[in-house]
């Protein structure tokens, strides 16, 4: 059971009552990432909560806390449904590079397919922040580039800052 917020026009926001998740960071791990998490393909809503389930059980991380989804239009290529978004906290022991490749099997998992930038997708994860680091290569860049542009990431960001 979701709680719907309608903010605008074009954005949303759903609070999940049953699957919100938080959890106390007192585990082995040394890391924490903020991960971007959206989709546009099927029912995210439901697909997030499976990705949560799925992410409780998997002791290479710790889910620490989510936060609420936001719905809201695509940007880059338009022609396409809205996005469903929201943002995680993990902890995990993993280097950044490693963790990237974490993720990428994670939506491989959950059936995403590449087939051009931007486009429909089932579930896209982004590495936001990693601990303080700052890393900047050809496949990885933390903090991400474009972070504090998209309501996508810092209207669930402020939802898990509270």
């Amino acid at each position: 059971m979701y709680i719907k917020r309608k903010i605008n026009e074009e954005l949303q926001t759903f609070k999940n009552l049953r699957d919100s998740y938080k959890n106390s960071p007192n585990c082995s791990h040394r890391y924490i990432a903020t991960v971007g998490l959206g989709g546009n393909i099927g029912d995210v809503k439901r697909r997030l909560v499976h990705l949560y389930n799925y992410l409780k059980k998997d002791k290479q991380v710790s889910l620490l806390q989510t936060s609420l989804i936001l719905k809201n239009p695509p940007f880059g290529f338009t022609n396409q449904d809205d996005f469903f978004n929201a943002v995680m906290m993990i902890k995990t022991s993993m280097q950044p590079k490693f963790f990237l490749d974490y993720l990428m099997r994670l939506e491989k998992k959950f059936a995403r397919k590449r087939s051009f930038a931007n486009a429909p997708r089932t579930l896209d994860l982004d590495i936001i922040f990693f601990d303080n680091r700052v890393v900047k290569t050809q496949k990885l860049q933390i903090p991400h580039a474009k972070w504090f542009e998209r309501e996508s990431v810092l209207i669930p960001l402020m939802d898990i800052q509270r």
